[in-house]
């Protein structure tokens, strides 16, 4: 189901609200297939991201009927579009990885032994 949502976003949505890089993460089905919740990355502006969530909305209807065509479902999921901030997260935290390894002084040789191999006087 991931599979075919995110073929129809990258390829025959033409809704012009849908702007930006679209990805979908997950997909979370019920167990009687009636509800689809489809996680969706959205790269852009807060406007943007408002904007492509409206024309999500917008075709969820229509992606509804090819997600039940193509699965061969006798009932196809109402589907329920839900951003997931992980992706933004991990790049939040990649960034302020590479920031605090910036601010790092660079070690000249390491002259540190770890605890515990050093010789003991009596």
């Amino acid at each position: 189901m991931r599979e075919e949502i995110a073929t129809f976003l990258a390829n025959d949505v033409k809704d012009p609200r849908i702007m930006g890089l679209v990805t979908v993460t997950a997909v979370e089905v019920t167990r009687d297939l009636r509800h689809a919740k489809v996680f969706v990355s959205v790269l852009g502006s807060e406007s943007q991201r408002a904007a492509t969530f409206d024309g999500l909305a917008g075709v969820a209807a229509h992606l509804r009927g090819r997600v039940g065509r193509a699965l061969r479902l006798r009932v196809a999921p109402e589907i329920e579009f839900r951003n997931d901030e992980s992706v933004a997260h991990a790049a939040k935290i990649e960034q302020l990885l590479a920031q605090v390894r910036r601010e790092l002084p660079v070690d000249a040789g390491d002259q540190s032994s770890p605890p515990g191999n050093g010789a003991v006087d009596d």
